[in-house]
C-alpha cells in the first residue's frame, strides 16, 4: 500500500519536512517514489509548498495519507473532510478526569 506522509530532513531543532509518497512498510527516509513538496513548521505562518497535481494524482491512485498530511491537505482544501485526531487518552485517564471534575 502506498502513503503520503512527512520525511524530516533539516538541521537540529530546524526541522525541514519532505511531503513523499512511498510504500508504507519502507523506511520513511529510505528511496521514496516521489516528492510532493516541502513543509516548514518552524516559520510564522507555516510555510507550506505542495504540487497538488500530483497529490490529486496518487490520492487516485488510492494513496492514502498519514494522520499529520490529512490535517495539512484538509486546511489546504486539497481533500474534503473532517480532520482526524492525532492523539488520544486511554479509558482509564478519562475516568479519572471525571472522577476529579465531580468533586
Amino acid at each position: 500500500m502506498l502513503t503520503i506522509r512527512l520525511s524530516r530532513v533539516g538541521k537540529n531543532k530546524q526541522p525541514t519536512y519532505r511531503v513523499i509518497v512511498s510504500e508504507k512498510g519502507r523506511d520513511p527516509w529510505g528511496k521514496a517514489l516521489e516528492y510532493l513538496g516541502l513543509y516548514q513548521p518552524k516559520f510564522n505562518p507555516a510555510k507550506l509548498e505542495l504540487n497538488k497535481e500530483r497529490i490529486a494524482y496518487w490520492l487516485s491512485k488510492g494513496a492514502q495519507c498519514s494522520e499529520t498530511i490529512w490535517n495539512l491537505f484538509v486546511d489546504q482544501k486539497i481533500v474534503t473532510g473532517e480532520k482526524h485526531r492525532l492523539s488520544s487518552m486511554s479509558k482509564r485517564h478519562v475516568a479519572r478526569i471525571e472522577k476529579k471534575a465531580k468533586a
